[in-house]
Protein backbone atom coordinates (compact mmCIF):
# COMPACT_ATOMS: atom_id res chain seq x y z
CA UNK A 1 0.00 0.00 0.00
CA UNK A 2 1.29 3.43 -0.94
CA UNK A 3 1.61 5.98 1.75
CA UNK A 4 -0.03 9.38 1.12
CA UNK A 5 -2.59 8.36 -1.51
CA UNK A 6 -6.17 8.80 -0.51
CA UNK A 7 -8.24 7.91 -3.57
CA UNK A 8 -6.44 4.76 -4.57
CA UNK A 9 -6.63 5.93 -8.22
CA UNK A 10 -4.32 8.04 -10.29
CA UNK A 11 -3.65 11.62 -9.32
CA UNK A 12 -3.23 14.38 -11.90
CA UNK A 13 0.14 15.97 -12.46
CA UNK A 14 -0.23 19.70 -11.85
CA UNK A 15 3.33 20.77 -12.74
CA UNK A 16 4.46 21.95 -16.15
CA UNK A 17 7.65 20.44 -17.48
CA UNK A 18 9.71 23.38 -18.83
CA UNK A 19 12.80 21.39 -19.79
CA UNK A 20 11.83 21.02 -23.51
CA UNK A 21 11.02 24.73 -23.65
CA UNK A 22 14.42 25.67 -22.20
CA UNK A 23 16.16 23.32 -24.65
CA UNK A 24 14.44 24.94 -27.63
CA UNK A 25 15.25 28.44 -26.36
CA UNK A 26 18.93 27.60 -25.88
CA UNK A 27 19.15 26.18 -29.41
CA UNK A 28 17.53 29.33 -30.83
CA UNK A 29 19.89 31.52 -28.81
CA UNK A 30 22.91 29.71 -30.21
CA UNK A 31 21.57 30.00 -33.76
CA UNK A 32 21.04 33.75 -33.39
CA UNK A 33 24.46 34.25 -31.80
CA UNK A 34 26.15 32.48 -34.70
CA UNK A 35 24.17 34.15 -37.50
CA UNK A 36 23.97 37.73 -36.14
CA UNK A 37 27.57 38.71 -37.05
CA UNK A 38 27.04 37.37 -40.57
CA UNK A 39 24.07 39.67 -41.12
CA UNK A 40 26.08 42.82 -40.38
CA UNK A 41 27.48 43.76 -43.78
CA UNK A 42 28.61 47.07 -45.12
CA UNK A 43 28.12 48.70 -48.50
CA UNK A 44 28.92 46.40 -51.42
CA UNK A 45 31.83 47.82 -53.41
CA UNK A 46 34.14 46.31 -55.99
CA UNK A 47 37.50 46.86 -54.27
CA UNK A 48 40.70 47.03 -56.29
CA UNK A 49 43.07 44.10 -56.04
CA UNK A 50 46.55 44.75 -54.67
CA UNK A 51 49.21 42.09 -54.18
CA UNK A 52 51.46 42.86 -51.13
CA UNK A 53 49.27 45.43 -49.34
CA UNK A 54 50.38 46.10 -45.76
CA UNK A 55 48.18 44.76 -42.98
CA UNK A 56 46.87 47.26 -40.45
CA UNK A 57 46.66 46.69 -36.71
CA UNK A 58 43.35 47.77 -35.24
CA UNK A 59 43.03 48.84 -31.61
CA UNK A 60 39.28 49.41 -31.89
CA UNK A 61 36.52 49.14 -34.50
CA UNK A 62 37.71 51.23 -37.47
CA UNK A 63 35.65 54.05 -38.93
CA UNK A 64 35.00 53.12 -42.56
CA UNK A 65 34.17 55.66 -45.27
CA UNK A 66 32.86 54.06 -48.48
CA UNK A 67 32.63 55.53 -51.95
CA UNK A 68 30.21 53.40 -54.00
CA UNK A 69 30.36 52.69 -57.71
CA UNK A 70 27.97 55.57 -58.41
CA UNK A 71 30.08 58.02 -56.35
CA UNK A 72 27.77 57.93 -53.30
CA UNK A 73 29.56 58.48 -49.98
CA UNK A 74 28.76 56.45 -46.87
CA UNK A 75 29.99 56.74 -43.29
CA UNK A 76 29.45 53.25 -41.97
CA UNK A 77 25.99 52.56 -43.40
CA UNK A 78 24.76 56.19 -43.37
CA UNK A 79 24.72 58.13 -46.61
CA UNK A 80 26.35 61.55 -46.93
CA UNK A 81 25.37 63.89 -49.78
CA UNK A 82 28.75 65.38 -50.71
CA UNK A 83 32.38 65.60 -49.61
CA UNK A 84 31.64 69.05 -48.14
CA UNK A 85 28.93 67.57 -45.89
CA UNK A 86 31.31 64.78 -44.91
CA UNK A 87 33.55 67.16 -42.94
CA UNK A 88 31.08 68.06 -40.13
CA UNK A 89 29.79 64.48 -39.92
CA UNK A 90 33.32 63.10 -39.51
CA UNK A 91 34.26 65.85 -37.06
CA UNK A 92 31.34 64.90 -34.84
CA UNK A 93 32.11 61.17 -34.99
CA UNK A 94 35.84 61.60 -34.42
CA UNK A 95 35.30 63.93 -31.45
CA UNK A 96 34.20 60.92 -29.40
CA UNK A 97 37.03 58.66 -30.56
CA UNK A 98 40.46 58.44 -29.05
CA UNK A 99 42.07 56.97 -32.18
CA UNK A 100 41.60 59.27 -35.18
CA UNK A 101 42.05 56.57 -37.81
CA UNK A 102 39.82 56.18 -40.88
CA UNK A 103 39.68 53.49 -43.55
CA UNK A 104 38.56 54.47 -47.06
CA UNK A 105 36.88 51.91 -49.32
CA UNK A 106 36.42 53.07 -52.89
CA UNK A 107 34.93 51.11 -55.77
CA UNK A 108 37.44 50.53 -58.53
CA UNK A 109 35.09 52.15 -61.07
CA UNK A 110 34.82 55.48 -59.21
CA UNK A 111 36.67 58.33 -60.94
CA UNK A 112 39.96 59.21 -59.26
CA UNK A 113 38.85 62.82 -58.76
CA UNK A 114 35.91 61.75 -56.59
CA UNK A 115 38.19 59.64 -54.37
CA UNK A 116 40.63 62.55 -53.99
CA UNK A 117 37.74 64.87 -52.99
CA UNK A 118 36.70 62.44 -50.27
CA UNK A 119 40.30 62.05 -49.10
CA UNK A 120 40.67 65.84 -48.87
CA UNK A 121 37.46 66.09 -46.83
CA UNK A 122 38.73 63.39 -44.48
CA UNK A 123 42.05 65.17 -44.03
CA UNK A 124 40.23 68.46 -43.23
CA UNK A 125 38.84 66.84 -40.08
CA UNK A 126 42.34 66.25 -38.69
CA UNK A 127 42.54 62.51 -39.28
CA UNK A 128 45.98 61.24 -38.33
CA UNK A 129 45.86 57.94 -40.23
CA UNK A 130 43.99 57.31 -43.46
CA UNK A 131 44.12 53.80 -44.86
CA UNK A 132 42.93 52.63 -48.26
CA UNK A 133 41.12 49.28 -48.29
CA UNK A 134 41.86 46.77 -51.02
CA UNK A 135 41.61 43.02 -51.39
CA UNK A 136 44.27 40.50 -52.34
CA UNK A 137 44.20 39.30 -55.95
CA UNK A 138 42.44 36.04 -56.57
CA UNK A 139 44.88 33.41 -57.69
CA UNK A 140 43.89 30.95 -60.37
CA UNK A 141 43.16 27.49 -59.04
CA UNK A 142 44.64 24.72 -61.12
Amino acid sequence: MEVGRRNGGRSTLSQINVTPFVDVMLVLLIIFMVTAPMMETGIDVNLPEVADAPALKQSQEPLIITVGGDGAIFVGRSSVESPEKLVPVLAQILSTRQDREVLLEADRDVPYGRVVQVMAAIKKTGVQKLGMVSRPPETEKR
